[in-house]
């Protein structure tokens, strides 16, 4: 598994799980990566993180944890039935084109994930400045849909 973040300023280096992401996992990971970045580009706390709803990303001891951190950064309430928000999901479609447009196929895992760093680390910038900078209008979409379906 991979985990990867971004903001509008820069895309985060990729953390390599090597075992099924568990809630345990997942409080390491925003502790160890997340927050001392979240922290350094949004120095005066006006950042807000967005995750899904995850099982491991709406565990208690990661809701906890956010909870604890609300004057360093925001943690965004995500709708439980409404995909419309997540902009990873739009550079994950962009990689995989990507991906299944290299040849030959990747014969190992350790392939796939070179390719998927390789990729990752190549995006444009104007992708992921172009999803945050439109998070505003997505969210009142959802919003104004009543967490149905939209544009995004």
């Amino acid at each position: 598994m991979l985990w990867e973040t971004f903001s509008w300023a820069a895309l985060r280096p990729v953390v390599v799980v090597e075992q099924t992401m568990k809630a345990a996992i997942y409080l390491k990971i925003i502790a160890d990566q997340l927050h001392p970045y979240m922290v350094f580009v949004f120095s005066i706390g006006n950042g807000i993180f967005q995750q899904d709803n995850v099982p491991c990303h709406k565990a208690r001891i990661a809701f906890e944890w956010f909870e604890e951190h609300t004057d360093e950064f925001h943690l965004m309430s995500w709708p439980p039935n409404s995909p419309d928000l997540n902009p990873m999901e739009h550079i994950w479609d962009v990689m995989e084109l990507q991906l299944r447009a290299q040849t030959p196929p990747c014969p190992s895992i350790s392939t796939f994930r070179d390719r998927f760093l390789d990729i990752w680390y190549n995006l444009s910038p104007v992708m992921y400045e172009k999803l945050v900078s439109c998070m505003l209008r997505r969210v009142a979409a959802v919003l104004k849909a009543t967490g149905g379906v939209t544009r995004y």
